[in-house]
């Protein structure tokens, strides 16, 4: 539809029907079910207000789609279609990786490409609208959503939320296996205090610029659609009625100019934030913020009409409602209110899509000469997790873990002496079944040991104290230890976990974390050697709770303690405990051997008109094609605010054969060493910094000093 003919559709809407293409609700008020993700308001609604929603969240299947629209265009006087939106998070029903273990494969073509099939899915059952990627920054694996996340680095989730926009939209968002793209949550979510979900938060504008505002602008930058309101505060105001930072930072400073949408229930919560008395201030708050959409509640569709009115905010509604209809017109909408439905994937092509991800995003962490296992080998596969379908991860949309291949099923076809011996969820089944494990263990030349979180311990109201596995898993993996000197952990979960107690009981560690439907399948290829295992964590293991909040990219103190001063007091350290992670940020182990060799910096000077470049050659050195990721961090010497001791700079992957060689050339441009000063401008200083070539964050093989 053409702008004029659209302003048209805008200019006949009366008051109430105008207000109606702000609300959203859930098919319920169709009289069909949908999936719940937050708590459930009272609220009654007319057929006339029901058949002015402008939105539903939470559709299943086609046949429901499309029956609502259906009905809905049927009672509509404008016949303005309604838009659909659901949780795609990593996956509709072919379900791919949780976005942690997907960062992990620091792979840009990799998420765009998942992120293209899933729309394709997703479409082809009716959605418009998806709420990922979440561009949230987080580095408190206590919060359950760090799942949803790219990791603790805000440089790999900015690239990496970019590439989930782009791979969920497409080249041209009226492309019917196109979604639009909601990032969210701005902003903050992930620092809520003490991990715990909905809670306070409190930073700096600098740290808010320099860390949590840069995945939220890549995700614009590459075309996102919508922005989705955190539930949390900021300066002190919710996030949904906070018209001042809404304004400043979203508006002004990111330059959006797209649909607004609260989180679930996100306007009514202003009430229990005592920041608002009742609805109709809720609702004020939030519009006033330019709030385009309230996702489960009544305040708009009760209060809004009456405070526009008496407000003379009729401009403000008509913008509002012009962002909401141009989003409709983009997805052509107006053209085929059913587009895309029916329009399905073909299974295989999902499910290779979803097992090249499974494969590249498994992290090995751990391998005293234990992998790969050989085909010839007695194995134990036993725990929590041998016999269950519950591998998908939290938020996986209407994948079905009853349709799941088990561990047990996948590696009995891989492994023709596997012995399995699952375990209950909660592994109180343990003493029954110790002597059954016991002699199979004793008799095994390896035994793998499958535990971890269910898929319900992880994601959104699933916060956590303690990031340790359950104590019958911890006593499994002890006491297994004593039988065989061959064990392997194949831990899942979906944050990092705290594994000092079961480390050095373990000869062997994969951090799978959720790798989908096709978890067993590739964990199978992996364990074989049949593939080789190229994940980097995207977050780091802490070595204890009490680290958290962490991140490798610790700021400099007045007091650092250093490899010279270790252990010594009155340092910024702990009595009890190390300050860095057990596995820092960048880890992960292959079967192949990678060697750097012949790291030249280039002689030419770097300004901030050219850029300088670092050459290596890196060759493969194993028995087998694989990838390496090879990391680029720096140093910042002096600034004028302090900055992480060591930060990503850049970094490549490459896929060799075995004795391949290949040049690998980064590119140094001035403004990648650029950071937000006092004044929230970015840019660099001129001045010293030093570029690390490094294996991980911890493990650095070369240095060198460059001059801006």
């Amino acid at each position: 539809m053409k702008e004029q003919a659209l302003r048209e559709v805008l200019d006949s809407l009366t008051l109430e029907e105008k207000v109606g293409q702000l609300v959203q609700v859930t098919p319920d008020f169709f009289d069909a079910s949908g999936a719940i993700t937050g708590p459930m308001l009272e609220w009654t609604m007319s057929n006339q207000e029901r058949y002015q929603s402008g939105s539903v969240l939470g559709t299943t299947e086609a046949s429901q789609v499309r029956e609502i629209q259906a009905q809905y265009l049927a009672q509509s006087r404008h016949k303005i279609p309604l838009l659909f939106m659901a949780d795609v998070i990593h996956g509709y029903r072919e379900i791919f990786p949780i976005p942690l273990a997907l960062a992990s494969s620091f792979d840009e073509e990799l998420v765009q490409a998942v992120a293209r099939v899933s729309a394709k899915e997703a479409a082809g059952e009716g959605i418009h609208v998806t709420f990922s990627p979440m561009a949230d920054y987080v580095k408190d694996p206590r919060w359950g959503r760090v799942l949803e996340s790219n990791g603790e680095d805000p440089l790999l989730s900015q690239r990496l939320t970019a590439a989930y926009v782009k791979g969920y939209q497409g080249d041209n968002l009226k492309d019917e296996s196109s979604l639009a793209a909601c990032v969210k949550h701005f902003i903050g979510y992930g620092a809520a205090e003490g991990g715990r979900d909905y809670n306070t938060v409190d930073f700096s504008d600098l740290v808010m610029y320099q860390d949590y505002l840069p995945s939220f602008r890549s995700a614009l930058e590459a075309g996102a659609k919508l922005v989705m309101t955190a539930f949390n505060s900021v300066r002190g105001v919710p996030i949904s009625g906070n018209q001042s930072l809404i304004q400043q930072v979203l508006r002004e400073d990111l330059a959006f100019d797209g649909v607004l949408i609260s989180d679930w229930a996100a306007i009514q919560e202003l009430i229990a934030h005592r920041v608002a008395e009742n609805q109709k201030e809720a609702a004020t708050m939030a519009f006033k913020a330019t709030v385009d959409m309230d996702m489960m509640t009544s305040c708009y569709q009760r209060e809004l009409a009456t405070i526009v009115t008496e407000q003379h905010l009729e401009h403000e509604l008509d913008e509002a409602v012009w962002r909401v209809l141009t989003l409709k017109n983009e997805l052509g909408l107006f053209e085929n209110p059913y587009r895309g439905l029916d329009k399905l994937v073909a299974t295989a092509e999902l499910q290779e899509q979803a097992f090249e991800a499974a494969v590249k995003s498994a992290v090995l962490l751990k391998n005293e000469q234990v992998l790969p296992l050989q085909k010839n080998e007695k194995i134990l596969l036993v725990g929590t997790k041998v016999a269950t379908g519950d591998l998908l991860g939290a938020w996986s949309c209407v994948g079905d873990t009853a349709q799941t291949t088990s561990l047990a099923s996948a590696f009995q076809t891989e492994f023709p002496q596997l012995t399995s011996i699952p375990l209950a969820a909660d592994a109180s089944d343990l003493a029954e079944k110790w002597p059954e494990i016991q002699t199979a263990a004793l008799a095994a030349d390896k035994v793998v040991i499958a535990v971890g979180e269910a898929g319900d311990e992880a994601g959104e109201a699933a916060s956590k104290t303690s990031l340790r596995l359950k104590p019958q898993e911890v006593d499994l993996i002890q006491q297994l230890s004593q039988l065989n000197q061959h064990c392997i952990g194949v831990i899942f979960s979906g944050r990092p976990l705290v594994l000092t107690e079961v480390v050095d009981h373990l000869q062997g560690i994969i951090a799978p974390f959720f790798l989908g439907s096709q978890t067993s399948g590739a964990l199978a290829a992996l364990l074989s050697g049949r593939r080789d295992f190229s994940g980097r964590l995207a977050m780091g293991f802490p070595r204890h709770e009490g680290q958290l909040p962490y991140s490798y990219r610790e700021m400099s103190t007045g007091r650092p303690e250093t490899a010279a001063n270790h252990g010594q007091r009155y340092l910024s350290n702990y009595l009890d405990e190390e300050n860095d992670a057990l596995y820092p940020f960048g880890y992960g182990l292959s079967y192949n051997t990678w060697e750097y060799q012949d790291i030249t910096l280039s002689q030419e000077p770097l300004t901030k008109d050219a850029p300088i470049s670092l050459r290596l050659t890196v060759t493969n050195q194993g028995t087998q094609t694989g990838s390496e990721n090879i990391q680029l961090y720096f140093t910042d010497e002096v600034a004028q605010v302090i900055r992480p001791k060591i930060e990503l700079l850049d970094w490549q992957l490459v896929s060799l054969a075995p004795g391949e060689s290949r040049e690998i050339c980064f590119v140094i441009h001035s403004d990648q060493l650029a950071y937000v000063h006092q004044d929230l401008r970015r840019y660099p200083d001129s001045g010293r910094f030093q570029l690390h070539l490094g294996k991980n964050s911890r493990e650095i093989l070369a240095s060198f000093i460059v001059e801006l």
